[in-house]
């Protein structure tokens, strides 16, 4: 499902990458590669939990306004399972700056590790999202997107509450686990979630 937009000419550039949605128990991982317009700027860049959803959501649609290129992409929740959620995340990374249709000068992302098969150079940056502009702009997009995908999901899955908690292991979200199971969407390789699998199981033994 990647989502971009690309108006740069192909110069180099820096572009900066994050994910969302690492910690929760269902969901997609979706990770954001921006590149920023010099002459475009945007105002309020921050880190994407330090903001409240409003503006998150007013900044994301400026963000898509006046960059040069930016794009979403997403590994699954069979995905996460199989491969597990570190390197879902990077896979999404990859995915995000490979449908930039912008081959950036540099990379810069989030945290400890780098994506695989990116072939500018790239530099993790710990607490980068809070540093580094493009970064900001990329954890802003990565976690709208994400949490719009969580509301849609709520309708299809009802009474998991995932418009609220977004798929977080909060205490409503781990109740109605249990009560109903785990959803296509839950990962099966997240301790709550298998101990929901094999507490059904045991219940329904004759």
């Amino acid at each position: 499902m990647p989502r971009r937009r690309s108006t740069a000419p192909a110069s180099p550039r820096l572009c900066g990458v994050d994910e969302a949605g690492r910690g929760p128990l269902a969901g997609c991982v979706f990770a954001a590669a921006v590149i920023l317009d010099p002459a475009r700027p945007v105002e309020g860049l921050a880190d994407s939990k330090v903001l409240s959803a409003p503006r998150r959501t007013a900044l994301a649609e400026a963000i898509r306004g006046n960059a040069l290129a930016w794009a979403v992409a997403i590994a699954t929740p069979a995905e996460i399972d199989e491969i597990n959620i570190l390197r879902a995340s990077l896979l999404a990374m990859s995915r995000a700056i490979a449908s930039l249709g912008v081959a950036p000068g540099e990379v810069a992302v989030d945290g400890l590790h780098v994506p695989p098969g990116v072939a500018a150079p790239c530099r993790a940056i710990v607490k980068g999202d809070r540093l580094v502009p493009a970064i900001s702009a990329a954890s802003i997009l990565a976690k709208t997107a994400r949490d719009a995908e969580m509301v849609a999901m709520a309708s299809r899955y009802p009474g998991y509450g995932f418009e609220s908690h977004k798929g977080y292991p909060t205490p409503e979200h781990l109740e109605a686990l249990g009560r109903l199971g785990p959803c296509e969407i839950h990962r099966r390789s997240f301790a709550p979630v298998r101990l929901a699998i094999s507490r059904r199981a045991l219940a329904f033994e004759p």
